[in-house]
């Protein structure tokens, strides 16, 4: 095969992409306290539940992605923690202050009958 007809069939490579969930959501509910956190900043509970249900954990530390990875794989509960706040504010928050912003989390148990949003203080 000559170098050319190399580069040619390199360049067809496709990469795809799923957008498919990684993991069944089960029942979806909501806290009160939830909702009225969600209504006063605006934020979509569905945006919030297609990050959970995709893989992308929020505000959650390394060792928390890691387990929720783990978790996925092998069946367990997943939880993730979003921050209400803008990407900017966010970033410029320091790690250990981020539980004074205002916090959803979304936790869907381990037998994938429910996923829940609540605030960290309705835990």
């Amino acid at each position: 095969m000559s170098a050319n007809s190399s580069q040619t069939k390199m360049a067809r490579r496709m990469t795809l992409m799923s957008n498919a969930p990684r993991f069944a959501l089960g029942q979806m509910v909501a806290t009160p306290g939830a909702l009225e956190l969600l209504e006063q900043t605006g934020f979509s509970a569905l945006a919030l539940i297609s990050r959970h249900v995709h893989g992308d954990w929020g505000d959650c530390c390394a060792e928390d992605q890691a387990t929720n990875e783990l978790s996925v794989q092998q069946g367990m509960r997943v939880m993730s923690v979003y921050r209400l706040v803008d990407a900017q504010r966010l970033q410029q928050t320091p790690q250990d202050k981020r539980s004074s912003l205002p916090t959803i989390w979304i936790i869907t148990e381990a037998d994938r009958s429910v996923t829940t949003l609540l605030l960290p203080e309705d835990y």
